[in-house]
């Protein structure tokens, strides 16, 4: 099992497109052109690799000895080596990490997509445990769990001073299994416990909807390795379901953390006719890669809007910019997380290896969304809204004795969309401006037709 780990999973470059360190949606994503031990940088930084701080390596052996003799508690020296390495990684940026072996568990799921637990992307804020992202129709959107809450203690164990990864097992476990979470939410004045159960996790990432005549609605919950194909297929569905033609889309981007470049790269590709989509630029030869667009727009350039937020990442923010660079697409919204960096998985030995960041990535028009992420052209907030009771108006219709219409008393008159969309609409603002949106770009590109 090992041996395949490291042959598979730490032989080849992984874009890394998730918030958190040991998220559980990375994959795989990328195979590199050469193998990595072949691949060498830059000259300088192999001079660099010759001359040894030997006065910080004096030091760190004095550290090293001084812990050996005067610890409290015997430590072997495996382990503090291991957390050593831990440090060196951690201490870099939240994505670079130590690969142990339970590293290949966690691969294996995140391929599969299913794993027992609760659904939610979490990374480490101040010592606690912040929740990036919870994961649609998951026990942890089913309790409340939001973005931005933080997680203070697991089963009445504070995190504070607990690793990502120590936080993330205790938060995984066998489906039907109860944990209680203390949370502290925005708004609350005290802490909140919620106890919540197990399950398996299979993260559905395409959904469609129907939202009026001729408007169809797309969903992508995290960018998995079907996710392209899977994308094809729901805009198909989309047609089939209006004969007369699609109007225009809204693709919801909104809390996805993001998941395989491939896949993003797809799901641009059937949206854009030529053009870059993407590229990454590091150090190392493998790092330097470009996706091109190939023709053919699934959707005939009918108008789309794009919706974004602080919990869209990496692929999502990938999808997004290339959409705006290629001016295919108005996104609207609020800004994205900004996660534009490119992680490397190099092999120590036959069960351990780096996950080491190695390049930025860059949108078709040079922009890096490292720490800024995507600004939307149209900034729309989450909000609610309230409409207000008004008396009936009377019209012509409904005086006695009304001339008829010769073509009909129905005609013209809006088919009802399905109630559960109508409410769907009402409660999330900003998809009910994305549709109003849509609306009006449809009469201006038909106006314009005209």
């Amino acid at each position: 099992m090992l041996s395949k780990f490291t042959r598979n999973a730490l032989s080849g470059i992984i874009l890394s497109l998730t918030v958190a360190p040991h998220g559980w949606a990375d994959e795989p994503l990328q195979e590199p052109e050469t193998p990595i031990d072949d691949v060498s940088v830059t000259d300088a930084a192999t001079a660099e690799r010759g001359n040894l701080p030997l006065d910080d390596l004096r030091k760190f052996a004095e550290v090293f000895d001084r812990i050996k003799r005067a610890y409290v508690e015997d430590v072997d020296d495996t382990t503090l080596l291991n957390n050593a390495i831990r440090g060196m990684l951690s201490g870099l940026d939240p994505h670079s990490a130590y690969l142990e072996p339970s590293a290949f568990e966690d691969l294996q799921e995140s391929t599969s997509g299913e794993f027992g637990g609760l659904g939610i992307e979490v990374g480490l804020e101040d010592g606690f445990i912040k929740v990036i992202t919870p994961i649609d129709d998951t026990p942890a959107q089913k309790a409340g769990i939001g973005a931005g809450d933080l997680i203070i203690k697991l089963d009445n164990k504070t995190v504070k001073g607990m690793t990502l990864e120590d936080a993330v097992n205790m938060m995984r476990g066998k489906p039907g299994t109860p944990i209680k979470l203390t949370l502290v939410k925005k708004g609350e004045n005290s802490p909140v416990e919620l106890e919540v159960l197990r399950d398996v996790i299979r993260v559905a990432s395409v959904k469609t909807m129907n939202l009026d005549k001729g408007y169809g609605y797309i969903r992508i919950t995290q960018f998995q390795a079907q996710t392209g194909s899977d994308f094809t297929k729901a805009i198909n569905k989309l047609k089939e379901a209006s004969p007369q033609g699609l109007k225009g889309v809204i693709l919801d981007l909104r809390n996805n953390p993001g998941g395989v470049l491939q896949a993003a790269v797809d799901v641009a590709d059937s949206l854009l006719d030529e053009g870059l989509i993407v590229y990454t630029d590091g150090r190392i030869k493998s790092s330097k890669l470009r996706f091109t667009a190939t023709p053919g727009d699934e959707i005939a350039g009918a108008p789309m809007v794009v919706l974004i937020n602080g919990g869209s990442a990496s692929a999502s923010e990938i999808v997004a910019g290339a959409l705006q660079d290629h001016h295919r697409a108005i996104i609207l919204g609020t800004e994205s997380f900004g996660k534009g960096s490119v992680q490397t998985v190099l092999p120590l030995d036959e069960e351990y290896g780096l996950k080491l960041t190695t390049a930025r990535y860059y949108t078709p028009s040079g922009r890096s969304i490292q720490a800024l992420g995507i600004v939307p052209d149209i900034q729309v907030q989450r909000a609610q809204i309230t409409e207000e009771e008004s008396q009936p108006f009377f019209k012509e219709a409904d005086l006695s004795g009304h001339l008829v219409n010769e073509n009909g008393e129905n005609d013209g008159k809006t088919a009802k969309r399905d109630s559960s969309v109508q409410e769907i609409i009402a409660k999330d603002f900003q998809l009910r401006e994305a549709l109003n949106l849509l609306k009006g770009l449809t009469i201006m590109k038909a106006s314009a037709k005209g």
